[in-house]
């Protein structure tokens, strides 16, 4: 089978999802999705953090650990369909990407309630837990970039320059047709990073 992988640019409550194949080395999106990671796409659920802060410790860590399971989920199933529909196309999907933000660690619940900072950076990073569990669960080997770090991974690794990577980027998405956003062509990246680093 052919090989594919995935990319995951991760926003409150919902990720960018985009498969990418190389063909003779060079990029294919095969697949492109925003999938939710939440059953009510509203403001409560979409910012567990934000949420929890406004309840009694122990009720917020129920609330949190339930958010948690929910997105585990969404993203698996996510996660499974996409390996289904690439198995049927005749690609194995086995690994994957995952743009991080700062990267940091974070303390206990009690800690991050009292800081608004934190409280933000653990919403984000609430939601990439969900799908480091799912692509673990679906035995998707997953690989972690910093965002910040991409363009320039990118530049390296493809042997290319900046401008001409991001015009290449754009035209991936012109079969697809919008939503085609920075969300879509940095997971784009992130997974075409993958498949080069394993050619």
């Amino acid at each position: 089978m052919k090989q594919a992988a995935v990319g995951f640019r991760v926003h409150s409550g919902w990720s960018a999802l985009v498969t990418i194949s190389l063909e003779n080395d060079a990029p294919v999106v095969l697949r492109r999705e925003r999938v939710h990671l939440v059953e009510t796409f509203i403001y409560k659920f979409r910012q567990p953090y934000h949420t929890a802060e406004r309840m009694p410790l122990e009720k917020a860590r129920s609330f949190v650990e339930g958010s948690l399971a929910e997105a585990k989920r969404l993203a698996g199933r996510a996660l499974r369909l996409t390996q289904k529909e690439m198995g049927t196309k005749g690609y194995q999907l086995a690994r994957g990407a995952l743009l991080l933000a700062s990267g940091r660690a974070l303390p206990g619940l009690e800690r991050i309630l009292l800081s608004h900072a934190l409280i933000h950076t653990a919403d984000g990073e609430h939601f990439r837990e969900a799908l480091r569990h799912s692509c673990a669960a679906c035995g998707v080997e997953i690989a972690c970039i910093k965002e910040r770090e991409l363009l320039d991974r990118g530049v390296k690794t493809l042997r290319t320059k900046r401008d001409r990577l991001l015009r290449r980027l754009t035209e991936l998405g012109g079969g697809f047709g919008p939503p085609w956003t920075q969300d879509e062509k940095y997971a784009a990246l992130a997974a075409w990073l993958v498949l080069a680093d394993s050619a």
